[in-house]
């Protein structure tokens, strides 16, 4: 995956935008004009505030379906995602929980969204949801079915579950890599809000062996001059929510604030 192809930077720092509960899940709150008019404000402070890219969640439409997602969550991040692009002008990307990325690929296919987030691509991992096994088989293959030019940002031991086997760490980011063929590898503590170690993302960045390697949770004001030494990017919630807290919406000066840290870390980078 060629960062600065995708994101027009080589250190992008990718905001998320959290949608509020979908039609069908638990906490359904029986307005998609409510989820979507929240969704349209999010990405617009994310972009406001100079995010490079943005992916949308349905994060709060927990507790969430193991593999497939009902078919009205697949209808209506289609119509959010495709008003999100139509707001934003920075690339715009999918993760559909808890592990639907066929659906999510589809959506992006659709949408021409520029990449999708898969929490379970190889291996098998056990979650709250239960088992949960990787179908990197049949999603690449349906990437290629459907001629989609959609890049796979793929989890390796991701957040909230245990991997079985518990392979290491080293050995999971190259399976993903060599055997799931994912376009880029993403890092995460143990859950929301946790940050990865800083040698846990060097183990993780040697073993990618160039492919672009993200922070996937917990980078903030404190860490992210540290982590992004070794990460190529970052994908940012909480710290971008008023007063870090992940139910709250959007502060695009958080957003600002936290943009501009990061860009003076690349460009140090860039000039050792």
């Amino acid at each position: 995956m060629n960062l600065t192809q995708t994101f027009n930077t080589s250190n992008p720092i990718i905001g998320v935008v959290h949608l509020l509960p979908l039609p069908t899940s638990a906490r359904w709150g029986g307005s998609l004009k409510a989820v979507i008019e929240r969704a349209e404000q999010e990405a617009t402070a994310l972009a406001a505030g100079g995010v490079d890219g943005i992916i949308v969640e349905n994060f709060f439409d927990a507790p969430f379906a193991k593999d497939t997602v009902d078919p009205a969550v697949v209808s209506a991040m289609t119509l959010i995602v495709d008003r999100i692009m139509n707001l934003v002008v920075v690339p715009v990307g999918i993760n559909l929980l808890r592990n639907d990325a066929t659906s999510a690929l589809a959506i992006a296919s659709c949408v021409n969204a520029q990449f999708i987030r898969v929490n379970v691509l190889t291996g098998v991992t056990i979650a709250d949801q239960g088992q949960i096994e990787g179908r990197a088989h049949h999603l690449m293959r349906y990437r290629k079915e459907l001629g989609a030019d959609v890049a796979i940002l793929a989890d390796v031991l991701v957040k909230h579950a245990r991997p079985l086997g518990m392979p290491d760490l080293a050995t999971a980011v190259e399976e993903t890599i060599e055997r799931g063929l994912a376009d880029a590898v993403i890092i995460s503590g143990w859950a929301t809000g946790h940050p990865p170690s800083f040698e846990d993302l060097e183990i993780a960045c040697a073993a990618a062996n160039g492919t672009p390697v993200f922070i996937g949770s917990g980078a903030n004001w404190e860490n992210i001059s540290k982590l992004m030494k070794v990460a190529d990017g970052a994908i940012v919630a909480s710290s971008l929510k008023r007063n870090g807290k992940i139910s709250e919406p959007i502060d695009p000066l958080r957003v600002a604030q936290f943009v501009e840290i990061s860009r003076q870390v690349a460009a140090a980078k860039q000039n050792l």
